[in-house]
C-alpha cells in the first residue's frame, strides 16, 4: 500500500477545527516510483526542502482522531508550528510521508539511499508496549536497528514509544515503570548534553503520556534529561569522527510528547479513565498538569529541526 504524504505549507484544508491556528494542509496518495526523481534535499529560491518519513505506530483515540486527524496530521501540525515559532515557516519546506508499521508498511529501499530519499525518519508514540510480543513490534525493532546501522545518513527522531523502540533496537531495554504513569506537562532536568542541545534553562517542560520507560542508556548514547520518575527522558547518538561528511546528531529521542497539545492530552486521559487503565489519582493529577505550559513547539521543536539539518 502506498504511504500517505503530507506537504508542509500546502493548500487543501483537512479536518482542523475553525480558528485553530493550524493552517492548511494537503494529503495525497502516491506510489514511490512516481516521486523517486523529485525527493532530493534542495534549496530552491532560498527555501530549504526536507524529505521526512513518519513510522505510524498507532491510531489516535476516537476523540483525538475526530478533531485532529491521524498521527500523520498531528505531526505535520507540530512540525509546521515549530517552524512558525522559529520564524522559519517561509524558509523551510518539508514533506512528511506516513507508513503504518502496525501493518508492517515501511519506506521502500530506494527512498533510503543517500542523496535520493529521506533525510529523517520519525517514529510516533503508541498505546502498545515496545516490549510486547507482537509480530509488528518485532519487525519494527529489527528494521530500525538495521536502517540506523546501515543507512547512517538518515537521522532518526523517536517520540515516546519511538524512544523506547530505538533503545531496544540498539542494545537497550524498555520495561514497565514501577512508579506508574507520567501524564501531563512534566519538568525534566537537563544534563550538560541536554543544555547544549536545547539551550535556555536547565529545566525543560514536556507533555507526557506513558507508564513504560527506558531504564538505562543503550551503548554509544548520551543522556539528555531525567525526571523524578523516569531516569531517561531523552538521549542522542552522535556520529563518530570517521572522516566523512556526517557530523552532529544521528539519533535523537524524547520520552515525552512534544507533538501533543493540552487538548489532546485531556482527550487521551478521558479515554483511559473510561477504560479503567488510569486510576482516579493519575487522572486528576494528569488533568491538572496537562494545562501547564510546555515547550514542545519551542525548545524541543527547535532541537528536532536542528537534528534534521535545519539551521534553527
Amino acid at each position: 500500500m502506498a504511504p500517505q504524504r503530507i506537504f508542509g505549507g500546502s493548500t487543501l484544508p483537512l479536518r482542523w477545527p475553525k480558528n485553530s491556528g493550524y493552517g492548511e494542509l494537503r494529503v495525497c496518495a502516491y506510489s514511490p516510483a512516481s516521486i523517486s526523481n523529485n525527493i532530493k534535499s534542495t534549496t530552491t529560491m532560498s527555501r530549504q526542502t526536507v524529505q521526512l518519513a513518519l513510522l505510524i505506530c498507532d491510531t489516535p483515540v476516537p476523540a483525538v482522531l475526530q478533531k485532529y486527524g491521524t498521527y500523520l496530521e498531528v505531526f505535520k501540525v507540530f512540525l509546521n508550528n515549530s517552524l512558525t515559532h522559529l520564524g522559519l515557516a517561509d524558509d523551510v519546506n518539508f514533506t512528511l510521508d506516513g507508513y503504518d508499521v502496525t501493518k508492517e508498511e515501511f519506506p521502500p529501499s530506494e527512498l533510503l539511499e543517500k542523496g535520493s530519499g529521506y533525510q529523517g525518519i520519525l517514529i510516533s508514540g503508541s498505546s502498545a508496549s515496545a516490549y510486547a510480543d507482537l509480530p509488528w513490534i518485532h519487525t519494527l525493532t529489527k528494521w530500525v536497528g538495521d536502517v540506523a546501522t546501515s543507512k547512517p545518513h538518515i537521522r532518526f527522531v523517536g517520540i515516546c514509544f519511538g524512544h523506547q523502540i530505538i533503545a531496544r533496537a540498539l542494545g537497550g531495554d524498555c520495561i514497565r515503570n514501577p512508579v506508574g504513569w507520567e501524564v501531563g506537562t512534566t519538568e525534566v532536568e537537563l544534563t550538560e548534553e541536554g543544555k547544549k542541545l536545547f539551550g535556555g534553562d536547565k529545566v525543560l517542560k514536556i507533555q507526557q503520556m506513558h507508564r513504560d520507560h527506558v531504564p538505562n542508556l543503550p551503548p554509544s548514547f548520551k543522556l539528555l534529561a531525567s525526571s523524578i520518575d523516569s531516569p531517561n527522558q531523552g538521549m542522542i547518538s552522535e556520529y563518530s569522527d570517521q572522516g566523512d561528511d556526517l557530523k552532529g546528531i544521528h539519533i535523537f529521542t524524547v520520552q515525552g510528547h512534544p507533538e501533543f497539545s493540552p487538548d489532546i492530552v485531556h482527550k487521551i486521559i478521558d479515554t483511559r479513565e473510561l477504560s479503567g487503565v488510569m486510576d482516579s489519582e493519575t487522572v486528576k493529577e494528569g488533568r491538572r498538569r496537562a494545562d501547564e505550559r510546555d515547550e514542545g513547539t519551542g525548545r524541543i521543536g527547535k532541537a528536532i529541526w536542528k537534528v534534521l539539518g535545519v539551521d534553527a
